[in-house]
């Protein structure tokens, strides 16, 4: 189901139509908003080039956390090699010890 949702960024309302809560998109307009408006307070300019530096703004955060997620994803299948390795070397541990204990008796 579609919702419609209208939103007002820097100034200028919009009816967003989409397929998410009312409530998501609300907060993806008042980040944009937040956004456009943090470029028009600091600078002269139009409408338009603020739109669209915030547009660069929000595109360089959104490459930043895509790098930061695929370096975690990364660590974690390292990290879970590794917790695999430990348990191949608990398990011939385990298997030694039980071997020298059988000697011993």
């Amino acid at each position: 189901m579609k919702n419609r949702v209208t939103v007002t960024i820097a100034g200028q309302e919009y009816t967003l139509v989409g397929s998410e809560e009312p409530s998501y998109t609300e907060k993806v307009a008042a980040h944009v908003d937040a956004k456009v408006r943090e470029i028009l307070d600091g600078s002269r300019v139009s409408l338009v080039d603020g739109a669209v530096l915030a547009a660069v703004n929000i595109a360089d955060e959104y490459f930043k956390e895509v790098e930061t997620a695929e370096n975690l994803r990364r660590q974690l299948k390292e990290y879970l090699e590794e917790a695999t390795k430990m348990k191949l070397e608990l398990s011939e541990a385990k298997r030694e010890i039980f071997k020298l204990q059988n000697r011993k008796q």
